[in-house]
């Protein structure tokens, strides 16, 4: 069923040169294996790639990308992958927001995707320094998830206003800035639209919406979301949000895949189909939303 409907004073950059270190994918588990008699499909160039292919994707990149490290006020930093795109003009900038597990090879091929796309993408760690030695996601392994419930919506707002802070200085940017998510990041680009009225697009991809609705009125941005049609925990919280968009006359945009489940864009192998045919319509409509509203 498809359905319409303070920016921070200076930002120490460090940036690593040769390869980039590798970083495991705390989530690899999480993702769909093919069904018993299926192969895995191969990686489709026009897409992200899916859990599987995500660590081939970043190795055959042909983009610039490199670790940026974004000062918070308080002295502490945000680890963020950036990548670049290959064009002459300026270019929009869009913020990839993690799933609960964190920052892992599976949302940086995200960003390399986008990348490729024409946009540049930051994908901060939102878990940097709450783990041992003042590391983030990997160093937190199996406790990612734990640790980043601890992040209260002041936390998380705080942290990527850092990143599009950094992003408005970024030489090759166009001043245009964007959000998407996934999963728990999908629920915070969602939120993240209330909190930033200099927010340009959001993007939610099978996350929830606000529960406070009367938040909605502070949205400045466009909203678009995707979700699985199998996802009713999450979908539950779609139609209250959109009817209170529409009397508020603020654009928000769904879409539901039939058949597809919670996390179809990182495992698209999953369902037998609906997951893969989900992405192939959402991952286009995401690139044109982005086209539109950050030029």
């Amino acid at each position: 069923m498809t359905r319409m409907a303070p920016i921070f004073g200076m930002f120490l950059t460090v940036f690593t040169g040769g390869d980039l270190p590798a970083q495991s994918d705390p989530h690899a588990d999480h993702s769909a294996a093919p069904v018993q008699g299926q192969a895995s499909s191969p990686a489709n160039p026009a897409l992200p790639p899916d859990a599987e292919h995500a660590k081939e994707a970043l190795a055959k990149s042909p983009r610039h990308a490199e670790w940026v490290d974004v000062k918070m006020p308080d002295g502490s930093k945000i680890v963020t992958f950036v990548v670049y795109p290959e064009r002459k003009d300026k270019a929009p900038v869009v913020i990839v927001i993690h799933e609960i597990f964190g920052l892992s090879e599976w949302v940086r091929g995200v960003a390399d995707q986008l990348a490729k796309d024409g946009f540049i993408a930051l994908a901060p760690d939102l878990l940097s320094g709450k783990g041992p030695g003042g590391g983030g996601t990997d160093a937190l392994g199996e406790d990612a998830t734990k640790v980043i419930r601890t992040l209260t919506t002041e936390d998380v707002v705080a942290r990527l206003n850092a990143v599009r802070g950094y992003a408005l200085t970024i030489p090759a940017a166009n001043g245009k800035i964007g959000v998407v998510g996934y999963c728990w990041g999908g629920s915070q680009s969602f939120l993240y639209a209330v909190a930033q009225p200099g927010l340009d697009a959001a993007v939610v991809y099978y996350g929830t919406s606000p529960a406070d609705l009367s938040s909605l009125a502070s949205i400045h941005a466009p909203v678009l979301g995707l979700y699985g049609g199998d996802d009713a925990r999450v979908n539950a919280t779609i139609s209250p949000a959109e009817s209170e968009m529409k009397k508020l006359e603020k654009p928000f945009t769904v879409r539901i895949y039939e058949g597809a489940g919670h996390g179809f864009l990182r495992q698209q192998t999953g369902r037998e189909g609906p997951n893969l045919r989900a992405t192939e319509k959402a991952w286009p409509e995401t690139i044109g939303f982005f086209r539109q509203y950050l030029k």
